[in-house]
C-alpha cells in the first residue's frame, strides 16, 4: 500500500461497508413491510424502503469489496443527508430519549463523503480493475 492515507481509507471503507450492510440486512430480516410502514408513517413513500434497504445491503457489500467505492459512497452520503434532514434533525444532535440523534448519521455522512472524494484503492476491486484497464491499454498500444 502506498501510504497512511490508503490505510485510513481502507478502514473507513470496511467499517462503513459492514455497518450499512448490517443495517440493510436487518431491515429485510425484521420484515421489510415494517420498514415500509415506518417510512409511510413519517410521510415518505413506502416503496422507498425497498430502495434504501437494497442500497444499504448492496452498497455495504460493494464497499467491503472496494467496488465502485466513490459512486456507492456518494449514494450513501445522499442517503445520510436524507435521514438527517427528514428524521433525525428534529430530535437534535444527541436525540430526545426516545430516538437517537443525528450524531452517528453525521459520522457516517463524513465517512461517505471522504470516500466519495478520495476513493480507496487498498485491497479493492476498483484498483484491480483499474490495473487491468491500464494493462490492456499498454498492451494494445504496442
Amino acid at each position: 500500500m502506498e501510504n497512511k492515507y490508503e490505510w485510513s481509507a481502507l478502514v473507513l471503507r470496511l467499517v462503513l461497508g459492514m455497518t450499512f450492510f448490517v443495517h440493510g440486512l436487518v431491515k429485510f430480516q425484521g420484515g421489510i413491510e415494517n420498514t415500509v410502514g415506518w417510512f409511510t408513517s413519517i410521510g415518505l413513500p413506502g416503496v422507498l424502503a425497498y430502495g434504501v434497504a437494497s442500497l444499504e445491503v448492496a452498497g455495504g457489500i460493494a464497499l467491503v469489496l472496494g467496488l465502485f467505492t466513490r459512486w456507492v459512497s456518494g449514494l450513501l452520503a445522499v442517503l445520510m443527508i436524507g435521514a438527517i434532514l427528514k428524521v433525525k434533525l428534529a430530535v437534535g444532535f444527541l436525540g430526545n430519549g426516545q430516538m437517537a440523534g443525528y450524531e452517528l448519521d453525521l459520522a457516517f455522512l463524513a465517512m461517505a463523503v471522504s470516500l466519495a472524494i478520495t476513493g480507496s484503492k487498498a485491497f479493492a476491486l476498483d484498483g484491480y480493475f483499474a490495473n487491468e484497464r491500464n494493462t490492456e491499454k499498454t498492451v494494445s498500444a504496442h
